[in-house]
């Protein structure tokens, strides 16, 4: 912690002497919302709002279609907001998780665009809460026409690949009906190449591992947002979204047995068949009273659908093979979320909004694991090999939630604002299949946020909040483990409960005058109750066995710095320079060993350097961006091994021209240093804590360098 100490005493001088600086400054005002007119971005003849957005110092936001549910990365519910960017459409919010708000920044054409809003402020008029920044994309009232914007790309990948995608957008109004049609076809090809040696416990040379692994994915996405207008006081909105995203894996190993001086080569193939879909449809509704008081209901449905079949052949040296593994996991992942608000004033200066959110989500899982065993019978559900009994395999889990809501906001002077929220959580659980559980849950989480703009440029904003992991509902359930050869499936454990954190947030963020630029400063601190991390679940000293359960007292600090700045003092005011240093540091008892050491795969921190420069003499714009981690203490300790991961960092850039108006070339380069990742795994025979060296695992790999070459474009 010292370190990190270190830099928050730098960090604090730094905000203090902000003022000192800013009293000698003009100010306009006391509003802190930053407006962009769609004039200002005309010079850079932008095609999508992403294109304007990208031209806003301090503004970090990637559009894109979505890469799958957000319910299948264990995010449940929509909550009241927190922390990030926020993205609303003419001030509202998108009824969605996958198909959401951010992911139109690359449908809706710019021309359609009337003004941009940089929110940096709290209200009860505002769609979204407890967002450090929020932007509001206000789109003009009447179109004169509609609006098809497209984009053809083709992808070109290291091992001479080439991958071809594209996307289409239909939007307009019609009456009071604003539409937005959208359909997407974006290669997801990977090649990764890995090396891997070992050394046992005394030094001497084990074994050396080359792997090939090709991903054949392409994700293909329709969606729909549309938007009516009733009348002056009443709107709704409807989104809708399908994707289907495959990812069959072909698999070719080597393993080559170097022990005492041998040479013995072993081959193996693996064929990994999977398949991806998700869909989700949303809408909401919305009516404002005579005395501007708000009522809102909204609704989402959505679905995610996994399985994959991993059978694994030894290649002999006649070309014949052997199946030696059949392991298939398949998971359906449901929620229903409903959720009403009524917002009312109080006093001058002062609403509340009050509510409930009702969330159902559901999961349904399989795994079942065969190999070449000589003992038993052989099952043609399981690929023509024996049957191996995997614990809590077959399972289904349902979770009823409930969250009754109170959110005061307190407008205290036209430079302060006080925001204090109360939510009650309440869910039941219930666990059937190869385990019966049923358990309930309850928490009450409190939140402060309290915002003082020193002028129109300076914020400072302290929070205090209890937050509440939700739970990965694989947790629960037997898994396939893709990441370790020697063990082909994890435990789950269905005793595991949620883990709750006091979050302490204090930031300071200073906006240069004459759009120069934002330097911003965050230093929070967690400290975890009934923390996260992989135990002890064997059951006997023969068969050992970890998952991920709940423990004591964890701690965390974070010190992130930013800085987005115009070089218009170098007389370059058309390059904009982005910088973000973070310095992280953690301290949690190991449940094994009862040391003290940092959390499971967190890292020190990261340093990023960017920049943009737009020519529009030229009708052109180029960029790079350089993201270097601090390595040294990303790592999972497990019950028999440690793994440690590092990296050479990650380099972007691009180069893009305007043909002519509402049409753009653009040359995209990932992974420009061909960078690689890399993983250390020690392995102890029997339990860590005996502290029995077997071996030491040195492994990298990467996927090399890709090239894409885009077109776009509107109509």
């Amino acid at each position: 912690m010292k370190l990190l100490r270190t830099f928050q005493f730098a960090g604090l001088l730094a905000i203090t002497a902000l003022p000192l600086q800013l009293r000698a400054q003009e100010t306009t005002g006391e509003d802190s919302t930053v407006v962009y007119p769609a004039s200002y971005f005309a010079e850079y003849l932008p095609v999508t709002v992403q294109d304007m957005l990208n031209r806003i110092p301090g503004v970090n936001v990637q559009g894109g279609g979505p890469r799958g549910s957000n319910a299948s990365r264990g995010g449940r519910g929509l909550g009241s907001g927190g922390g990030g960017t926020e993205i609303m459409i003419n001030g509202k919010r998108t009824a969605g998780k996958s198909n959401n708000s951010q992911s139109q920044l690359d449908r809706i054409s710019a021309d359609q665009v009337d003004y941009i809003e940089i929110i940096r402020g709290t209200s009860g008029e505002l769609d979204v809460r407890g967002s450090d920044q929020i932007i509001n994309v206000v789109l003009l009232e009447a179109l004169s026409n509609t609006s098809l914007s497209y984009e053809a790309n083709m992808d070109y990948y290291h091992d001479s690949e080439a991958r071809p995608g594209g996307s289409m957008s239909y939007s307009g109004l019609t009456g009071d009906l604003n539409y937005l049609f959208s359909a997407s076809a974006e290669p997801r090809y990977q090649h990764r190449e890995l090396g891997e040696h070992s050394v046992l416990a005394d030094g001497s040379p084990n074994d050396l591992i080359d792997e090939d692994r090709i991903t054949e994915q392409t994700t293909y996405t329709l969606s729909s947002n549309l938007d009516y207008q009733f009348t002056e006081r009443s709107s709704a909105r409807f989104n809708a979204l399908y994707q289907q995203d495959d990812n069959p894996v072909d698999i070719d190993r080597t393993t080559i047995d170097v022990r005492n001086g041998a040479y013995d080569p072993y081959v193996e193939r693996e064929d990994i068949p999977g398949t991806q879909s998700n869909w989700e449809i949303g809408g909401d509704y919305e009516h404002r009273f005579e005395n501007g008081n708000r009522f809102k209901l909204l609704g989402i449905a959505n679905q995610n659908d996994q399985a994959s079949t991993r059978e694994r052949y030894e290649v002999l040296a006649d070309g014949s093979e052997n199946k030696n593994l059949f392991l298939h996991n398949s998971s359906i992942l449901e929620e229903r979320i409903v959720r009403g608000s009524y917002t009312m004033g109080l006093f001058e200066g002062q609403d509340v909004e009050f509510g409930l959110e009702r969330a159902q989500t559901t999961l349904d899982s399989s795994l079942a694991l065969a190999t070449a065993s000589s003992s038993g019978v052989p099952s043609p559900d399981h690929g023509g090999l024996v049957p191996v009994s995997v614990a809590n395999a077959n399972s289904t889990v349902e979770e009823i939630r409930y969250e009754p809501f109170a959110i005061h906001n307190w407008q205290i002077n036209p430079r302060m604002t006080l925001e204090t929220s109360l939510v009650y959580e309440t869910s039941e659980l219930t666990q059937s299949g190869d385990t019966s559980k049923q358990r309930s849950y309850s928490f009450v989480k409190p939140k402060v946020d309290y915002r003082f703009n020193i002028t129109p440029t300076l914020q400072l904003r302290m929070m205090i909040e209890k937050m509440v992991r939700q739970l990965s509902f694989s947790d629960f359930t037997a898994v396939t483990d893709q990441d370790d050869l020697d063990a082909d499936t994890q435990a789950g454990n269905t005793e595991l409960r949620p883990d709750y954190w006091w979050a302490y947030n204090f930031t300071a963020e200073y906006r240069l005058p004459d759009d120069m630029g934002v330097l911003s400063a965050n230093l929070y601190k967690h400290r975890h109750y009934d923390f996260r991390q992989r135990i002890d679940v064997s059951p006997s000293d023969t068969v050992l066995r970890s998952a991920w359960g709940n423990t004591g007292v964890g701690e965390m600090e974070v010190l992130d710095v930013r800085a987005s700045v115009r070089l218009t003092p170098l007389k370059l005011p058309d390059v904009l320079v982005t910088t973000r240093a973070s310095v992280r540091d953690s301290e949690v008892r190991d449940p094994l060993t009862g040391e003290i050491r940092s959390f499971n795969n967190f890292s020190k921190g990261n340093f990023q350097l960017g920049f943009r420069h737009d020519i529009p003499s030229l009708r052109m714009n180029y960029g790079m961006t350089i993201n270097k981690p601090f390595n040294g203490d990303n790592k999972l300790w497990d019950l028999e091994d440690i793994e440690a991961e590092y990296s050479d960092g990650f380099a972007f850039a691009f180069v893009e021209y305007f043909a002519r108006d509402n049409m753009s070339f653009r040359l995209d380069a990932r992974n420009l240093f061909d960078s690689q990742n890399c993983r250390d795994r020690i392995r102890f025979d029997g339990r860590r804590s005996a502290g029995i060296l077997e071996e030491v695992e040195y492994m990298c790999n990467g996927m090399g360098r890709v090239l894409t070459l885009r077109m776009s474009g509107t109509f």
